[in-house]
């Protein structure tokens, strides 16, 4: 009887398809290491999938190729911690108050990525992508929403409940997230990061209000 040989079946199902989520799959894991984008090697990322280098360039062109689907990836987790967050929510009874709920529960799952998964958060930012990268389908969590669309969909329940007037909505999804995402900057790679945790807590909660009360 010939010894089957794992590596080959693996090859097989490959050619089926699953060779490209494989590779993504590696990626995020070289990227999870704290690395970010400058971890995810290619050739490491087919070495982790049980394939030559050369079978990765039938999914992607080069190296960039890969990080930019890694990076989509990464968004996805990223929005699935913002849904996570939301759904974990007692919410008021009160409609208005429920808005604020929602709103904050997707700065705080956005917090908590960045604090969590530092070296996804780096790679789904990498640099060279715009914006629209935050709303590709490839960047939405299991709800079919991306985070960006997580936050403009809880910005027009609070435009709803009255909690913010319609001419202040247009645009406001950008002023939220760059302040929350400066906060998580800080905290995972600039001066920040040495604060404890509890501090860091604290910080983020106060930035919240802030923004809670400002937009």
């Amino acid at each position: 009887m010939t010894e089957r040989n794992p590596q080959a079946a693996c090859r097989t199902t490959y050619r089926h398809g699953a060779l490209r989520p494989a590779l993504i799959e590696a990626g995020l894991r070289l990227a999870r290491g704290g690395g970010g984008p400058a971890a995810i090697v290619l050739r490491e990322a087919a070495r982790q999938a049980g394939v030559a280098p050369n079978a990765a360039y039938t999914y992607f062109a080069d190296r960039n190729a890969l990080v930019a689907a890694v990076a989509n990836a990464a968004l996805a987790q990223m929005a699935t911690m913002m849904a996570a967050e939301q759904d974990g929510l007692t919410l008021s009874a009160d409609p208005a108050v429920a808005a604020r709920q929602r709103f904050r529960g997707v700065g705080v799952g956005y917090l908590r990525f960045a604090r969590t998964e530092p070296g996804l958060f780096r790679t789904a930012f990498t640099s060279g992508r715009d914006a629209t990268a935050m709303g590709l389908p490839d960047a939405a969590g299991p709800t079919g929403r991306s985070g960006i669309e997580l936050l403009g969909d809880a910005l027009d329940e609070m435009v709803a409940a009255g909690n913010v007037p319609p001419e202040r909505r247009p645009g406001a999804e950008y002023l939220v997230w760059s302040a929350v995402h400066g906060m998580a900057f800080l905290a995972i790679d600039g001066p920040l990061r040495t604060l404890p945790d509890d501090q860091l807590d604290a910080m983020s909660e106060r930035m919240l209000d802030m923004i809670d009360r400002g937009i």
